[in-house]
């Protein structure tokens, strides 16, 4: 397999640093190489002005807003976004619900929704995990019934990421409680100004406030705004699920982490010499340095290779698997680098340390969210037994 550039492809690269360098506010880049995670309105700033070249979603069509790039193109902007650093497109609006809505969605909801996707314009969030359910995403129990030209929705939501910033969420519902659990789900988009709905925060070990408590109580949903089928939603969330965690595999982010690293180590002493001679750390690095190519190509294979991904329908767990494990050996070595000054409470803009400590706490939970490692192996276990 030819995994090498075009020149094409070399100035497409080129074209994406230039817009970079040109656009990107400074204070925003600092803060994220610092290790701080961005802003809403930075996300929202930045989204747009990517939007206008097409590259908030770069392989959805031209008439939903994308620029329809390749698979290839596709990861050089990311890995150049991630390298800078900067911002990413709002996942949840681009990489799942887009999607999802282009392959089962009305051509009306694709109307309406797609661009406003692609610009911002409405931020979403993802109604998927309940409490008592873990990682058994199927025995979910928000109810959704029929009322005339409405579903009434009860229930309650958990771990919802971004839900205190979301205009909707995208949400699966019980509407048939007879039969197999995955049967009898359904897709729902809900505007989160409905009446009867309640969104409390989860402050995280990190001390941040990234997830909440979503509660329904006899909320009206529209007819309309069903994806899919009725009780046929668990293909809507399998296909989903599907491009989260091939998103997971952000090389470009674990790269511009390790580039992170080596500049804390060279420029940190212990005892009067830089952290960056000590000889473990240097193997420590070059370790790292190699499993990230090593996912790079991995990635590279699966993306550009239509063969295999016929072939290898849960590859996308070997990618979330090794990326999981990538992030956390990553921010892990950055505590470590930091030392006991990383474990000081620092403000939102400090950028010596930043929240190195913070972000290794937080980076456990990636095992989990998206798919627990437990369950992508059961699944990857399954495909290789079958």
């Amino acid at each position: 397999m030819d995994l090498r550039f075009s020149p094409a492809q070399q100035a497409f690269r080129e074209e994406v640093r230039a817009f970079i360098a040109a656009r990107l506010p400074e204070e925003v880049r600092t803060r994220l190489k610092a290790g701080h995670p961005p802003r809403k309105e930075e996300i929202v700033q930045w989204q747009r002005i990517l939007n206008e070249k097409g590259w908030a979603a770069p392989h959805w069509p031209r008439k939903y807003g994308g620029a329809e790039l390749g698979q290839l193109e596709r990861l050089i902007l990311l890995d150049e976004l991630s390298r800078a650093p900067a911002p990413l497109p709002q996942a949840f609006n681009v990489t799942m619900l887009g999607p999802v809505l282009m392959k089962y969605g009305t051509p009306q909801q694709c109307e309406y929704f797609l661009p406003k996707l692609a610009n911002l314009d409405l931020w979403f969030c993802q109604g998927f995990s309940e409490p008592g359910s873990g990682s058994d995403l199927a025995s979910l129990r928000t109810s959704a019934r029929r009322d005339g030209d409405s579903y009434v929705v009860n229930g309650q939501k958990i771990w919802t990421t971004t839900a205190h910033w979301a205009d909707w969420v995208f949400a699966l519902v019980r509407t048939n409680p007879e039969g197999r659990k995955q049967e009898g789900i359904s897709f729902l988009l809900i505007d989160l100004k409905t009446p009867g709905i309640t969104i409390r925060p989860i402050r995280s070990i990190d001390d941040d406030h990234h997830l909440n408590e979503v509660f329904f109580d006899d909320v009206r949903v529209p007819l309309s705004n069903l994806v899919g089928e009725e009780n046929k939603g668990w293909d809507c969330a399998k296909f989903l699920l599907g491009n989260e965690r091939t998103g997971i595999a952000n090389v470009g982010l674990y790269r511009e982490r390790l580039e992170h690293a080596r500049e804390v180590a060279r420029t940190t002493t212990q005892a009067g010499t830089r952290l960056i001679y000590d000889p473990k750390l240097q193997s420590d690095l070059a370790a790292l340095d190699a499993e990230v190519r090593a996912l790079e190509i991995t990635n590279w294979r699966f993306l550009l290779t239509e063969s295999e991904q016929k072939r290898l329908p849960a590859f996308p767990s070997v990618l979330k698997l090794k990326g999981v494990e990538l992030q956390q050996e990553v921010n892990s070595l950055l505590a470590r680098l930091a030392g006991p000054g990383g474990l000081e409470r620092r403000g939102p803009d400090d950028t010596e340390f930043g929240p190195l400590a913070p972000r290794y706490f937080y980076s456990r939970a990636a095992s989990i969210y998206g798919g627990t490692s437990e369950v992508q192996k059961d699944i990857l276990a399954k495909n290789i037994v079958g």
